[in-house]
């Protein structure tokens, strides 16, 4: 015989296997391992942090522009990188470029601009990108795909 058929044949009350083998409520035992599974998980959670405002469809935030300029930057010097760098450094570039130029070093990609130099994956990056700068009255510079290209 296994041990589980003797403790079975032992222990009338065992639950089945399925059951988690906790305490029922009535019991003293179940009162304070329930209060400090209480304890643990108010430990345990972290303070959320307040979610952003949501805009709805066709709404978009809006920014006090303060300074908008638009580049044609040739990523040609960013394939002499290896393959599989090739567009975390043109993203990098361009951040870099952004805030050269903007004289700024609080610099953000727009979601538009990020999948537009990821659209063909890691190693294959575009080789011209026309990009808008904008600066905004706190100094916070965010690029945008230009026109065209």
């Amino acid at each position: 015989m296994t041990k589980k058929e003797l403790a079975l044949e032992e222990d009338v009350d065992v639950e089945p296997e399925g059951k988690t083998g906790l305490a029922k409520p009535e019991d003293e035992k179940a009162d304070s391992t329930g209060e400090e599974t209480e304890e643990l998980e108010s430990v345990a959670k972290a303070p959320e942090a307040p979610e952003a405002p949501r805009l709805e469809e066709g709404e978009e935030e809006e920014i006090e522009i303060v300074e908008e300029k638009f580049y044609d930057l040739n990523l040609r010097r960013i394939w002499t990188a290896p393959r599989e760098k090739r567009t975390p450094r043109a993203v990098r570039y361009v951040r870099q470029y952004a805030a050269q130029r903007m004289k700024t070093d609080d610099v953000s990609l727009s979601e538009e601009t990020n999948s537009l130099l990821w659209k063909r994956g890691i190693s294959k990056p575009p080789r011209k990108i026309r990009i808008r700068v904008v600066k905004d009255k706190e100094g916070k510079v965010i690029v945008f795909p230009g026109e065209g290209k």
